[in-house]
């Protein structure tokens, strides 16, 4: 992964990147759960012993969500690429895509469009980079109001972690027949027209050494009124 055009852009996301982590790079790598995808992350040998508190607060005021793969957002990539079915042939959006990565599984997978939307202009600049690494295309989008084609799915990973974002629950579904959601931090979750359909182990990347119970990370199937169950 290491030619003219990637080292471009990795200087410009390392750009990107350091206005939020000092010191930090961005560095094209495959990702540990969901080798066929490669992100452009931040540096896996990153050091934040020698940040200065005022530092810190700049990183927590901005944080650079799109620079980690975060564990929700592989479990999910990997789960797609498991299952097409879930995918082939529709229009997919990824709502808060980051990295972009579950947009770039669900192309990768078989979806006909996939949308990936995020309010973060660096998360979209991001993903555009992870896109044109992968060799997939997606449609860049930063207000989910203004997506007025048709929705197939929506894909979820790592958004509930703010209580305020249960609110979107039943958006989704406003929007969309069927929602996957990947998340690891809500514990006891239950909301009207979603279910429980699976847990798996992973990680975020760069590992930020979290919690264990962070690597715990369980997927929801939501479904609008009389949607017939999708294949597997």
């Amino acid at each position: 992964m290491h030619n003219t055009y990637n080292d471009t852009i990795n200087r410009e996301l390392t750009r990107s990147l350091q206005s939020a982590i000092p010191n930090a790079r961005a560095e094209a790598c495959r990702l540990p759960d969901v080798p066929e995808i490669a992100l452009y992350l931040l540096n896996c040998d990153y050091s934040s012993a020698e940040l200065t508190p005022e530092q810190t607060r700049r990183i927590m005021d901005y944080p650079a969500y799109w620079s980690f793969c975060w564990a929700s957002g592989q479990v999910l990539a990997r789960y797609l690429l498991d299952h097409p079915g879930w995918v082939n042939g529709r229009h997919v959006l990824d709502f808060g895509c980051g990295s972009g990565v579950v947009a770039i599984a669900a192309a990768l997978a078989g979806a006909a469009q996939v949308t990936a939307c995020d309010l973060d202009p660096d998360a979209l600049n991001a993903t555009a980079h992870n896109a044109a690494l992968n060799k997939v295309q997606l449609t860049l989008c930063s207000d989910f109001a203004h997506v007025t084609a048709p929705i197939d799915l929506i894909v979820v990973a790592d958004v509930l972690y703010d209580a305020a974002n249960l609110g979107w629950l039943s958006r989704f579904l406003q929007k969309a027949p069927e929602v996957l959601i990947a998340d690891s931090r809500v514990k006891d979750f239950s909301a009207p027209n979603y279910a429980w359909i699976d847990r798996r182990r992973s990680r975020t990347w760069p590992d930020l050494d979290e919690f264990d119970e962070f690597r715990e990370v369980n997927l929801y199937r939501g479904r609008a009124t009389s949607v017939p169950a999708t294949a597997t």
